[in-house]
């Protein structure tokens, strides 16, 4: 049985109580409960530009219409981060996703004063993509 996925909320609230390090186990944790993505879908046209890791997302339309995103990254923090960013958009309508303020939705995790200017860099990269993804299947 599979354990249920954390609301940002949840996430939100933990990251909270943690300071430094642990902090950093968390997002590595979130990384880690991704979804699996299989390496077929690991391609240049998945791949986010402008991250200092590799960072691959590909997204799936459900039979509702909702978008449902696999994502993946070469590195720890990194997969966490995109894991983060999931949980601000998955399995919601394109509509639901260009009216989501994803910035806003981080903003109480502080990343660009946690985490290094390299592994902050591509967060406006991969939002773009959701939103850019969004805005093709909304039309």
């Amino acid at each position: 049985m599979t354990e249920p996925v954390a609301t940002l909320e949840d996430v939100r609230e933990e990251y909270g109580f943690l300071e430094g390090d642990d902090r950093y186990r968390l997002l590595v944790e979130l990384g880690r409960a991704l979804e699996p993505m299989p390496e077929a879908l690991k391609t240049e046209a998945t791949l986010v530009r402008g991250c200092s890791a590799s960072v691959w997302v590909y997204p799936a339309v459900r039979d509702d219409g909702r978008l449902h995103f696999l994502a993946d990254s070469n590195a720890h923090i990194t997969k966490g981060i995109i894991a983060l960013v999931l949980l601000t958009v998955q399995d919601r309508t394109p509509a639901e996703i260009l009216s989501t303020d994803i910035p806003d939705s981080l903003a109480p995790f502080d990343l660009k004063t946690q985490l290094s200017s390299n592994r902050t860099q591509g967060i406006p990269n991969m939002i773009a993509l959701i939103r850019e993804t969004a805005a093709r299947y909304a039309a």
